[in-house]
């Protein structure tokens, strides 16, 4: 395998196939991992990410990325950025500095326009509609608020054995303003060791934010699991842990790639993912929760 990529949910298709672009060329694994997750930002119709993400409980659209650079092991990261486009890229430019890699609220804004970066309003009319509905639906019927917390994750193998992962998210739809989940914790939302491999997940932060299981999972492939069975190992067993402990567990899912481009996934729920190689033109899966089987349970996705 000279390289690969893989990235959560549908919606990182495009991403997916922009960066083996890159990467066909020679370009590195942190480049694609950029252009990928920006081609999930960029889109207003992915109400989970960048632009036109679901706002906060105030109307407001805030969003959390992070960055990791798995020859380094640098990280950048921010939370509660809000009025700038592509928080990937500011959370990549964080991961160049040898401090202050963990920027939140109004100091990763303050950061971001030091630096440059685009401000945008990243709120759009069809999403703004959406936030005045469920406000409305709310209170009329007296439910919960908290809907929509799917994270972008990528992942990238370059042909220099590099690996680079990405995350990048608007949030849980109607979260408490400075609510900040797992995407931009590493070892929580995404770990990368390219002596290794990367893992990313995306799901309910507030579950996946009590084990580090990304870290985990690319610990585990490191003492020679494949990246299916270290997903399995980890992931079904928390999942019964937490419903032991805690009474319940959220949705939530995992994928995972070692630096031979081999990949693996686990989740609780019905979940899409993209990925693609040198040799595989990228396409979507669709996973299925396999708790009790070893091995993932997968098919190829079609469209409807």
């Amino acid at each position: 395998m000279t390289y690969a990529m893989i990235g959560t949910w549908q919606m990182a298709l495009d991403g997916v196939a922009q960066g083996l672009q890159k990467l066909a060329t020679g370009d590195t694994s942190g480049n694609a991992v950029e252009v990928a997750v920006q081609a999930v930002e960029n889109e207003p119709h992915f109400k989970s990410v960048g632009f036109g993400g679901l706002p906060n409980a105030e109307g407001e659209v805030e969003t959390d990325a992070a960055f990791m650079d798995g020859d380094t092991l640098a990280i950048g990261a921010v939370a509660g950025l809000k009025g700038f486009a592509n928080p990937i890229s500011i959370a990549r430019r964080l991961s160049d500095e040898r401090f202050n890699n963990f920027l939140v609220g109004a100091g990763a804004s303050q950061f971001a326009a030091e630096q440059g970066f685009t401000t945008k309003n990243m709120l759009t009319a069809e999403s703004k509609q959406v936030w005045e509905e469920r406000v409305a639906e709310v209170k009329a019927k007296n439910l919960s608020p908290y809907a929509g917390h799917d994270t972008v994750g990528m992942i990238a193998l370059d042909d220099q054995r590099q690996m680079t992962v990405g995350t990048s998210t608007s949030g849980l739809f109607m979260k408490h303003p400075g609510r900040t989940g797992d995407s931009p914790l590493p070892g929580a939302g995404y770990y990368a060791d390219s002596h290794i491999g990367a893992a990313a997940a995306t799901g309910l932060g507030e579950d996946l934010m009590k084990q580090p299981l990304s870290y985990e999972i690319v610990r585990l492939m490191g003492t020679g699991l494949s990246p299916q069975a270290a997903c399995d190992q980890v992931v079904y067993p928390f999942i019964k842990e937490l419903r032991a402990r805690f009474g319940k567990a959220g949705e939530f899912s995992y994928v995972a790639m070692n630096n031979a481009g081999q990949w693996g996934i686990a989740t609780n729920v019905e979940f899409t993912f993209a990925v693609g190689d040198d040799q595989h033109q990228p396409q979507v899966y669709i996973a299925y929760p396999n708790e009790d089987v070893t091995g993932a349970n997968y098919r190829l996705h079609e469209e409807k």
